[in-house]
């Protein structure tokens, strides 16, 4: 009895693990993300520009983490210029006065490389991702692999350092 039930476990232990293979393995393209902007209009994966780096950031308007994130890259911008950053809320359509004054109290206008949007009740891209806490980033390179991807908010530098390599 003792072996059958070591038998099992071992079998558990390994599908488990190959799950979470698959589910690592999943993340490997960028997601094919539909968000509503602030402005009611429409950006999706097809809006991408293609040859660059993409930083997709799942995140919350009103999470004080997200809100850190943004005040710690906002000196460090000139470092991501090149790079597409995809921001990404679950935020209700009828709440993207949450978006705009998102923007509005970082400024993104100034920073055409940055898109905010809501993906609403979908649930896509946090399913993609299994997104647990914002923010959550996930870095592709040129060519549209996964380079990394954080389940927390790492130091700027960390990202910068990651962008440059994509």
């Amino acid at each position: 009895m003792k072996k059958l039930l070591v038998l099992f476990s071992l079998i558990i232990a390994a599908g488990c693990s190959n799950a979470q293979n698959k589910a690592a393995q999943n993340i490997e393209n960028i997601p094919p993300f539909k968000i509503m902007k602030a402005d009611s209009t429409w950006f999706t994966v097809k809006d991408l520009k293609a040859h660059k780096p993409v930083m997709i950031i799942y995140f919350s308007p009103d999470c004080s983490h997200c809100q850190h994130l943004m005040y710690e890259m906002k000196p460090k911008m000139k470092e991501f210029a090149n790079t597409q950053i995809v921001m990404v809320t679950f935020t209700d359509y009828n709440r993207l006065a949450m978006i705009r004054n998102f923007n509005r109290d970082f400024d993104l206008k100034k920073y055409p490389n940055i898109t905010v949007g809501t993906e609403a009740r979908t649930y896509l891209v946090q399913q993609y991702y299994h997104v647990a806490t914002t923010p959550y980033i996930a870095i592709y390179g040129k060519n549209g692999k996964l380079v990394r991807a954080f389940e927390k908010a790492p130091s700027i530098d960390t990202l910068a350092e990651t962008v440059k390599k994509s």
